[in-house]
């Protein structure tokens, strides 16, 4: 019989991402890569849009006094629809009265 003075653990409880290398993981919504503007750096983002991500907003790049450093941020198209619905939903919930600015 469960021990009615135990903390009850939820069902939906998160699960730690897999301790073996290269086993199935959740993908993040938004990755960021950032690094040497060389092949590599390419072949990196292009694996990503591979794999169903997008280009999120335009590519980034620095001097660092030896090589020039690049930065470019992917998203799930899928996370994109689901944050614009959070807003459209939000935007709907609002209550106006009619006066004031848009």
């Amino acid at each position: 019989m469960p021990d009615a003075s135990a903390p009850a653990v939820p069902d939906t409880a998160p699960t730690k991402a897999p301790a073996v290398p290269g086993a199935a993981e959740e993908k993040l919504a938004y990755r960021l890569f950032t690094g040497p503007d060389d092949r590599a750096f390419c072949e990196r983002v292009s694996a990503a849009l591979a794999e169903g991500y997008v280009l999120h907003g335009n590519p980034s790049a620095t001097y660092n006094g030896i090589n020039v450093i690049a930065a470019q941020a992917v998203v799930l198209p899928a996370a994109v629809a689901s944050a614009d619905a959070a807003v459209a939903n939000a935007v709907d919930d609002l209550e106006f009265d009619g006066e004031g600015h848009a």
